[in-house]
């Protein structure tokens, strides 16, 4: 090697030698940076999350729900199997009735109570309305206790109307003149416990004997999510006696008693127990008087109001179902009240009915609880939050807690 040779590859070695410690500067600058952003970012998280933390433990949940169990939901299939027989419907008086929840008819007129605390008559195309039970203002949450929420509609005698008011109670209303007779007071105490939450009723043929569900003495109907998520057992059956005024507790310990209807030999009355996803058959007359059983278990739903069919077996309300094969929410919290508790200190009412998934399904049952047929609409698409299906002239009147129409399903067609 000569010395320029040498010259040449010691002058080399430096820029070999400097250009690899600014490689892994530039990388350990990355790793660096990179860094720092996670500590900022969890710094940060942490700020923001702890508060918030600790409020979720601080606050008082509003409900004090109770453990119970559920059997495994029934397959869903058989009479059972899902199908879009519902999308069949039409809906009816849009954006005229909001919130439905029962239906009567008089001959081709039809009866139901609205959100906005009215009775409302349906004749061809248009809405009339022929009593107002409360006070107005009507409209919004904190309005709804003094302007009322009818919702179980009956006929009686000589074309009378007898309609459950959640808050205002029980009430005979003269269709033709509006005149309103209110036969039991909501609010009212009875065996000890308010009657809190009115729900559904149904009438003898004479006239003389009311029957009704208190659905709870703790929780009103503006808070009913409340009172399904709790599940505690203070809902009751009564009978009022027209002629004394008297009301007696039929049968007590119910968790969300909620459709009721009289049988035909008026015996006996059926009412569902919403929470318990099943139906209960209570005595009320007869050798077996103030006894009771189950008439339907372990229903694929939460069923609302029973209405009879023209087949002599029953209409039965759900919207919404326990999936099986799937996952059902409120199955899966029965057993766990401390879940519950935390979703209610986070979150509202109105929120979580918007993360309940909508699914409605009517189904005709015979006695002894076999299913029928049953008509389905997934996602509520068509008839949505269904309460009651009414069926009059060949065709099923959908009633519904929340939307602004009544849904009609011609049985011709399905």
């Amino acid at each position: 090697m000569t010395e320029a040779e040498g010259l040449r590859l010691r002058r080399q070695q430096p820029r070999v030698i400097t250009e690899e410690p600014r490689d892994r500067l530039r990388s350990g600058d990355r790793t660096y940076s990179g860094r720092v952003f996670q500590v900022t970012f969890l710094s940060v998280g942490g700020v923001l999350l702890i508060p918030i933390l600790i409020l979720v433990l601080v606050l008082e949940s509003p409900i004090h729900p109770e453990p119970f169990s559920l059997r495994e939901p029934p397959l869903l299939e058989g009479c059972w199997a899902p199908n879009l027989k519902l999308r069949l419907a039409q809906r009816l008086y849009e954006n005229q009735v909001q919130g439905p929840e029962s239906i009567a008819n008089i001959g081709d007129v039809l009866y139901s109570g609205t959100a906005d605390g009215r009775i409302v008559k349906m004749v061809g195309r248009r809405i009339h309305t022929v009593a107002r039970l409360g006070k107005q203002p009507c409209g919004s949450r904190e309005d709804e206790p003094t302007c009322g929420r009818p919702l179980g509609i009956r006929v009686g005698p000589n074309g009378t109307l007898f309609v459950a008011d959640a808050y205002l109670g029980v009430f005979k209303v003269n269709p033709s003149t509006g005149e309103a007779m209110r036969l039991v007071a909501g609010g009212q105490m009875v065996g000890g416990r308010s009657l809190g939450f009115i729900n559904d009723l149904d009438v003898t043929r004479d006239g003389r004997r009311v029957y009704f569900t208190s659905s709870s003495s703790r929780w009103q109907r503006r808070d009913f999510l409340h009172l399904i998520m709790e599940a505690t057992d203070d809902g009751r059956v009564l009978e009022l006696d027209v002629d004394s005024g008297e009301v007696s507790v039929l049968m007590d310990r119910l968790r969300f008693p909620n459709g009721l209807q009289l049988l035909p030999d008026e015996e006996s009355v059926l009412v569902s127990e919403t929470t318990m996803a099943r139906i209960r058959r209570i005595h009320v007359a007869g050798l077996n008087k103030g006894g009771m059983e189950t008439f339907v278990e372990n229903l694929p739903g939460f069923p609302d109001n029973v209405r009879r069919s023209s087949s002599g077996g029953l209409w039965v309300a759900m919207s919404s179902v326990r999936p099986s094969p799937g996952f059902s929410m409120l199955d899966f919290l029965s057993q766990r009240p401390w879940i519950k508790k935390l979703i209610f200190k986070v979150l509202s009412q109105e929120m979580l009915l918007k993360m309940v998934p909508r699914y409605s399904l009517i189904a005709e049952i015979q006695d002894g609880g076999v299913c029928v047929r049953s008509f389905h609409d997934p996602n509520g698409e068509v008839a949505a939050y269904v309460s009651e299906a009414h069926e009059h002239d060949g065709s099923l009147y959908i009633g519904s807690f929340r939307s602004p129409y009544v849904a009609k399903l011609d049985l011709r067609q399905v």
